[in-house]
């Protein structure tokens, strides 16, 4: 089966550049001029990787990033012709996976579309393994070489969304919705604390990752190479 991608720009060129390289790679392409568009494919599912442009009318693509990033779970690169530090900024906090920057070379892109895909592939399934530790999220059990770690529901929870997604910038709120659900009516101190235990767990019993503060922005975990 091939993969499908989702490319939205308001850009008709930008779009015919995107099929011509993704089609000869094998991919499936389904473009949308919109993020209305971009919604409705979306919706219709079979999706695994969506490019988004950020400048488009009707609707944005922060707007459309925020919606996977909140009913999806499939990786995102955003498009932009701005390079400012503060539109990177804007994008990961709408929570994308990668950002490139307009005009881009076609082999970059590809290279970031299959690594990608290559990360969501590997954690997709029910075991998530980094180095030493292994989250498997259907047993909602946790082992350091072998060792198995005892962890609440929610530190569990916490854990496995990150790690589900290394490298990716999490804000607080977005993994309140996540790990709590949209209902929870505390604040975003409860991320904080429980991100702490973890860090307190984890930093004596192994060094196969380790969960990063993102300034101004929340939190991200990364696998520490062996």
């Amino acid at each position: 089966m091939k993969l499908q991608i989702l490319t939205v720009d308001d850009d008709s060129h930008i779009r015919e550049l995107l099929r011509f390289y993704l089609k000869k790679e094998g991919y499936a392409v389904h473009e949308a001029e919109n993020g209305e568009d971009a919604t409705a494919i979306l919706r219709n599912g079979g999706i695994h990787l969506a490019i988004v442009d950020v400048m488009m009318p009707v609707k944005d693509g922060l707007a459309v990033c925020e919606e996977i990033r909140n009913y999806y779970d499939i990786p995102v690169i955003l498009l932009t012709a701005k390079g400012e530090q503060k539109d990177k900024a804007r994008g990961f906090l709408s929570g994308t996976d990668d950002y490139i920057v307009k005009p881009f070379e076609p082999a970059e892109l590809l290279f970031r579309v299959k690594a990608l895909l290559r990360r969501y592939r590997v954690v997709s399934s029910d075991l998530i393994t980094l180095n030493g530790t292994v989250i498997d999220r259907r047993g909602y059990e946790v082992t350091v070489n072998g060792q198995q770690v005892q962890l609440p529901l929610k530190e569990f929870e916490l854990l496995a969304q990150l790690a589900s997604h290394p490298g990716q910038i999490f804000t607080r709120e977005q993994l309140l919705r996540q790990v709590w659900g949209e209902a929870y009516e505390g604040d975003s101190r409860t991320i904080d604390v429980h991100i702490k235990r973890l860090r307190e767990r984890f930093g004596e019993t192994g060094d196969d990752f380790v969960i990063a503060t993102v300034r101004g922005i929340g939190y991200k975990l990364e696998a520490l190479g062996k």
